[in-house]
């Protein structure tokens, strides 16, 4: 099915609530919301890699956005792989515009917190707009927040993703195994290291939403980035039945990073 017919099995709804005459519209919904998407979306891009003779020769990888002076983006760590096939050419991509005007620019790796599974890559080209990082410290539990990315790459094109969310939680980041049958060696040197807070969300993201930014829709403000979902049973769920349980690393960590670049 292409996308013409993709779209022509679409339908689209809108709700109004009408009470005493009056049309009552979640804040979410409201002005502020709309321009604080179209204000932000010129700063969220795509990362993967290049290599011209694979195809296809883009393998998109996670989102990431951009801060600081422009030329820099964040995204996870484990969306950057640490190794390339640089026999063939193989290098790091942003895919930065939209549609058919997306646009590749080469990336370098400036530097990366495996701890806080962050990453901070430099971009070639002219400066974009940056999003600016708000205090994490005003975070509190039932605040509601947005996230935009491509939660399923680009499979209907160039074109990020918004999405609601709300701070359920401000918790450790181990995930305890619920029996010793789920222990492996990744989560038991988790349980060694030290316990930071993250923010657990009332929010679906996927694979794709990896490295997206969590930010208020009021302001703008960065106060987090998105690196993983609670996933109930095998990997392919986390599309096919998502949880709705999504996590976020707290954009002070993105703060500690851009000193080290």
């Amino acid at each position: 099915m292409n996308i013409t017919n993709i779209f022509r099995h679409l339908g689209a709804s809108f709700i109004k609530v009408v009470f005493s005459g009056l049309i009552c519209v979640s804040p979410l919904w409201g002005t502020e919301l709309v321009k604080t998407i179209e204000y932000t979306k010129p700063s969220i891009v795509g990362v993967g890699t290049f290599q011209k003779t694979r195809s296809p020769p883009l393998n998109f990888l996670g989102t990431g956005f951009v801060v600081d002076d422009g030329l820099h983006v964040i995204t996870n760590a484990h969306v950057v792989p640490e190794v390339l096939d640089v026999a063939n050419k193989e290098a790091y991509t942003v895919i930065t515009g939209k549609g058919k005007d997306a646009e590749l620019r080469d990336a370098t790796i400036a530097a990366v917190d495996k701890e806080h599974d962050l990453a901070l890559l430099r971009i070639s080209g002219s400066p974009l707009p940056a999003m600016r990082l708000g205090d994490t410290s005003k975070v509190r539990e039932g605040q509601s927040l947005i996230f935009t990315g491509f939660p399923i790459g680009m499979i209907l094109g160039f074109y990020p993703v918004t999405h609601r969310a709300m701070v359920s939680s401000i918790t450790p980041i181990i995930l305890p195994a619920h029996n010793s049958r789920q222990l492996n060696a990744k989560m038991i040197g988790q349980l060694q290291k030290p316990a930071y807070a993250v923010f657990q969300l009332d929010g679906t993201a996927y694979p794709g939403s990896s490295g997206s930014p969590l930010y208020d829709p009021e302001t703008g403000l960065v106060y987090g980035v998105i690196n993983m979902v609670f996933v109930k049973g095998k990997k392919e769920a986390a599309l096919s039945n998502p949880s709705g349980i999504t996590y976020a690393i707290p954009a002070n960590y993105i703060i500690d990073l851009l000193r080290r670049k």
